[in-house]
């Protein structure tokens, strides 16, 4: 009887428990649905605004001819031939990037678009055979002095800054620096951007996919407390007020991000000194630590703190067709399913792991190398991972 008795009081409260967990699901994934679903109405700029466009490009052939080329020529006439510069560094493809680049300057041309595209026969082989002095240049446990990848894609990434420079010193200004990967996007996805946070940011970034609905840019994307991201998969963040902007559909902060395309004020990359990208110094980088270039750049960046990094999430572009398909559905973003698993992966993840041990142990490194020289500082430690990135002739190798 005793047995009886405890079993009829507990069954009402279980199925009191299991009601309200169902109607409180119910209840978010509502919410969720339809902050994922905006308007669909074409976006233009919020005012005009003059923007210098940068892109880098190797062995990017088949995506410039697919999508990259048309984009960029209807991007450049809708904003304005008066309004944009375009500057295109490729660097030793060995596909025939420098052909299809070829097109894009001729379809620039006609429509009376200004460019500088340099089309660069430096091949990896070359940047590693190059004599080793410099920045950049270290002993590696392969027991090699080798090319640091980092170092030589902020390199390049600087180069494409110069025409912008440039043009300042001879009187034109610019409102934008327009940072564009391989990358499907349309106008839209470039506007939206633009009007990202009403205009207001020190960056604000796309989100960019290849093999949806797994997220691309792990290495650059931090969130609002600086931590890597909890899942490749919506809702992606650990930080609540991260993961609470994305899950309502607003402008999310982050601490930074790249995601294929970022726009960033003109004003830090014109100013003296200019703001540039870097990589880590090589004496921190012999401690098995490695950050990316497009972290860093938030790092340096003096109006981070005051303005803001920001994810848009509803500028979603990829690195093919198929995967900016994906995710532009006629329908729905995400399915009701999706939206509950997403949840409630996140929630277990957050309540079941943690980043400390991962975060220790880079911090105990960067403790001991300032400790070498009381020079020694890093403001982007919060970009940092346990690796080793170095050029090799058909890519970048990890050690």
């Amino acid at each position: 009887m005793r047995f009886t008795k405890g079993r009829r009081c507990r069954s009402p409260t279980l199925k009191a428990l299991l009601f309200l967990f169902v109607f409180f699901t119910a209840l978010e994934i509502t919410r969720v649905r339809r902050s994922l679903a905006p308007p669909n109405i074409d976006i233009a700029p919020a005012r005009p605004e003059r923007i210098y466009i940068a892109s880098l490009h190797w062995n990017n052939e088949r995506i410039l001819r697919s999508h990259w080329n048309q984009a960029v020529t209807a991007l450049a006439t809708a904003l304005g031939p008066q309004n944009v510069f375009i500057t295109v560094y490729e660097s030793g493809s060995w596909d025939n990037s420098k052909g299809a680049l070829r097109e894009l300057d001729s379809a620039l041309e006609q429509h009376g678009i200004r460019r500088n595209i340099t089309l660069s026969d430096v091949t990896h082989i070359d940047e590693m055979n190059a004599p080793n002095a410099g920045p950049g240049w270290i002993e590696t446990p392969r027991t090699r002095r080798e090319l640091r990848r980092i170092p030589y894609l902020s390199r390049l990434r600087n180069i494409t800054l110069e025409p912008l420079q440039d043009l300042v010193r001879n009187g034109e200004h610019f409102d934008k620096v327009l940072f564009l990967n391989d990358v499907v996007f349309t106008n839209n996805d470039v506007f939206q951007l633009l009007n990202t946070n009403y205009g207001d940011y020190a960056a604000a970034c796309s989100l960019d996919f290849s093999k949806p609905p797994s997220f691309y840019d792990t290495f650059a994307l931090r969130d609002s407390e600086g931590h890597e991201m909890l899942t490749k998969t919506w809702p992606y963040f650990r930080s609540r007020a991260s993961r609470h902007a994305l899950t309502t559909n607003r402008a999310t902060p982050v601490r930074s991000c790249w995601n294929g395309m970022v726009v960033m004020p003109a004003e830090p990359f014109i100013a003296t000194p200019p703001l540039s990208f870097r990589g880590t110094p090589d004496s921190l980088a012999l401690h098995h630590l490695e950050g990316s270039e497009c972290c860093l750049i938030h790092a340096d960046n003096p109006l981070s703190s005051k303005a803001g990094v920001f994810v848009n999430p509803n500028v979603r572009v990829g690195y093919n067709g198929d995967a900016y398909k994906a995710v532009h559905p006629d329908g729905p973003l995400l399915s009701s399913w999706q939206i509950f698993k997403g949840l409630w992966d996140n929630r277990f993840r957050r309540w079941t792991t943690t980043v400390w041990f991962k975060e220790w142990i880079v911090h105990r490194r960067v403790v001991q190398w300032r400790g070498e020289d009381k020079h020694n500082n890093e403001p982007g430690e919060f970009c940092l991972i346990n690796e080793m990135q170095v050029l090799i002739e058909n890519g970048w190798k990890h050690l």
